[in-house]
């Protein structure tokens, strides 16, 4: 694993936890060279599983590509490393309960944004304008007004 500091390769584990219902593991590591903190996720994802994107293209499901699309929509909110670990857990539970090796795109984004709307309101919004891909002020307007229903 490569320090996100400094990018020594070398680091140490510090803690291990599983997560949720024992679908992988949470490992809190440190960098032999710098000290900086961070922490790594591991877990169990099919390799049948491909999302199928807006153009056709088909590419692995990728938990991690999830999470970090998440963690930019709840930058600076009140929300916890464990809720957005939680979140990706269940949307990739229901994923491989609903679908047996494609599942389209927008399927993915439809689910982050049901979650996000009961999670952090903001963070729902600015996931919406990325995924909705907004253009103008009113984009941002309609979508906040059809929150408050």
């Amino acid at each position: 694993m490569r320090c996100p500091k400094c990018g020594c390769e070398n680091d140490k584990v510090i803690d291990s936890r599983s997560i949720r219902d024992a679908s992988g593991v949470r490992r809190r590591r440190e960098c032999t060279r710098c000290q900086y903190r961070f922490t790594t996720v591991e877990e169990i994802v099919p390799e049948e599983l491909k999302v199928v994107k807006r153009n056709g293209v088909r590419e692995e499901y990728n938990g991690d590509k999830l999470r970090t699309g998440i963690k930019n929509a709840c930058y600076k909110r009140p929300v916890s490393d464990e809720e957005i670990d939680g979140i990706v857990e269940d949307i990739t539970h229901s994923l491989l309960r609903d679908f047996d090796k494609e599942v389209p795109s927008l399927e993915i984004g439809e689910r982050v944004m049901e979650a996000l709307r009961d999670l952090d309101q903001v963070a729902y919004v600015r996931f919406a304008s990325v995924y909705r891909k907004f253009q103008a002020a009113k984009d941002f307007i309609s979508e906040v007004k059809h929150l408050k229903k």
